[in-house]
């Protein structure tokens, strides 16, 4: 998260002993000249993110700059929690194509490789970013008496005396919030829909007192607007040494009404497909908002958090667990951004790994199904160990969004599976299955950095060990069992279903360390995949001029 005029804020809040957290300083050269910053660059693959705007009235067309503007001030936040000082990082780097590289990192680490530093002079990644000071020990947190420590919204940093104190994030950021918040405030002036006027208004107040709960409930209220923000502090993804920390991010997002009205009815099954789950009744016992949304969107801007390394291309907010229980959640499918991963990097992935007698499984309405019930799985489950001492997410601290994202992943599925024994999903069910397949490789490539790496690690390892698919030595292709793949999603759903339930982190941390792991016949695979050219990720060509605006 960018620091504008930090020195400032420190002068301001007397953070005396509080520096900017730069992990140390780079000395602008790739440290392994023998892997070609045009190899690393070759991991992404550009796509145009744009929408059609004619349908957009003259009120909606002056508002989309305003948030764009918005937006880019959480990028610039979001490069303070990762890293530190922007500027001096990137102005020490007189390469363009590692600077560039730099950008999309939003650091000196690569985010789909690990993190391995790959500017020279840089260590390994503080685990915590720069959410906590990078020489404090799990145990001075715990016995630190803080109130706030484990607050989503506040920093640790260290005074004169080296005691640690925290910092909320609307005072660390004050000018860059105050300027945010009032350009939500004059967007608001222009919004014709009255749901998304009260929110706007609401989110530029929680900006600035770092309290997000009414603005998450305005946000769940408004059912008619076709613009859309999400912005502030959200995913705790990038703090992984507790999973406390919420970083800043924003998506930019016009409504497809076509594609919505298609989703609308299958929100309604959330509370029968809670009670089907394969767990025993404690583990499902808390009931799913019945006030769910499943909408589609083109998005017209990433910034912060959900534009470094691997894109985010569905959502399913609010995070709070409260809001949650009250009222449900919205499912936003960012159908351009998923396009443009099925075309340019799931399409290629299976002409590699896939028996060429599966490969008619793979298609576009499953991989958007999949991704879509990924988000509405999120709902089901619980979002409170059963003894009821903690939240699933406290219980289960830096594990806690790997394992969550795998329960997504997985019930997602059994959704999926359930509602097509209804009729209420057409298809073959083959599709869905064997595009699921496709998509582990896909996701498996984010690395050990991402959740979403870490959940498919796991999964791919599991399935492996319960003979769900099979693979052609001689080929080096994948073949679904689709008999014992249900099998396994129901087995690997009960037992991540039940870690949750059980606030379990000792058993969650040892399933990371023996599952989250890419064994040697995979990495072939997967160095297969990099060798044919077939990009890991997408980024963005946006803004108002690709917009027309």
């Amino acid at each position: 998260m960018r620091i504008l005029q930090f020195a400032l804020c420190i002068l301001c809040l007397c953070f005396t002993a509080c520096q900017e957290q730069s992990p140390n300083t780079p000395k602008g050269q790739n440290p392994n000249p023998s892997k070609n910053i045009d190899d690393l660059l070759q991991k992404y693959t550009s796509f145009t993110l744009t929408t059609d705007i004619s349908a957009l009235s003259p009120n909606q067309k002056k508002m989309i700059p305003i948030l764009i503007q918005a937006a880019k001030i959480m990028d610039d936040l979001f490069w303070y929690e990762a890293y530190g000082d922007k500027n001096k990082f990137l102005n020490s780097i007189e390469d363009e194509k590692l600077k560039k590289f730099g950008q999309i990192n939003y650091g000196p680490w690569d985010r789909l490789n690990g993190n391995a530093p790959f500017v020279s002079g840089v260590s390994a990644k503080p685990a915590g970013a720069n959410f906590y000071p990078q020489d404090m020990t799990k145990k001075e947190f715990e016995q630190a008496e803080l109130p706030d420590k484990t607050s989503l919204y506040h920093f640790l940093r260290r005074n004169e005396k080296n005691q640690l104190y925290t910092v909320p994030y609307h005072k660390q950021f004050e000018e860059q919030l105050s300027k945010a918040s009032g350009l939500l405030r004059q967007a608001a002036q222009l919004a014709e829909d009255k749901g998304l006027k009260r929110y706007l208004l609401l989110r530029a107040k929680a900006l600035l007192d770092d309290q997000y709960q009414q603005s998450d409930m305005a946000w769940l209220d408004m059912k008619d607007n076709q613009i859309d923000i999400v912005i502030g502090p959200i995913e705790t993804y990038e703090d992984q040494l507790y999973g406390y920390k919420a970083a800043h991010e924003a998506y930019v997002l016009v409504k497809d009404k076509a594609w919505s009205q298609r989703l609308e009815k299958y929100a309604a099954f959330l509370p029968e497909l809670q009670k089907n789950l394969p767990v025993d009744a404690a583990y499902k016992k808390e009931k799913p908002g019945s006030d769910t949304e499943l909408n589609a969107y083109d998005v017209i801007y990433y910034a912060g958090d959900c534009n470094s390394g691997s894109k985010t291309i569905a959502i399913n907010l609010p995070n709070d667990e409260m809001v949650q229980l009250a009222k449900g959640t919205r499912r936003l499918q960012l159908k351009n951004a998923m396009r443009a991963k099925f075309d340019k990097i799931l399409i290629p992935i299976s002409q590699q790994l896939i028996d060429p007698t599966q490969r008619k499984h793979i298609t576009f309405d499953a991989f958007f199904a999949n991704t879509m019930f990924h988000e509405v799985a999120h709902g089901l489950g619980i979002k409170n160990t059963i003894d009821g001492s903690s939240t699933v997410r406290k219980a289960l601290k830096e594990h806690a969004s790997a394992l969550e994202e795998g329960k997504a992943d997985m019930l997602g599925l059994f959704m999926i599976h359930q509602l097509h024994k209804k009729g209420e999903i057409e298809g073959d069910m083959k599709d869905y299955i064997v595009t699921f397949m496709t998509s582990i490789f896909r996701s498996v490539r984010f690395g050990a950095s991402s959740a979403h790496g870490k959940a498919n690690m796991i999964r791919f390892n599991f399935f492996d060990e319960m003979g769900a698919f099979t693979r052609d030595q001689k080929s080096g292709t994948y073949r679904v069992n689709f008999e014992k793949f249900q099998e396994a999603m129901d087995a690997l759903s009960k037992k991540i279903l039940t870690l949750q339930g059980d606030g379990d982190y000792a058993a969650v941390a040892d399933l990371v360390d023996q599952k989250a792991k890419i064994k040697a016949p995979l990495q072939s695979d997967l160095d297969r995949l990099a060798q044919a050219g077939i990009p890991v990720d997408v980024i963005f060509e946006q803004g108002v001029d690709v917009l027309g605006l």
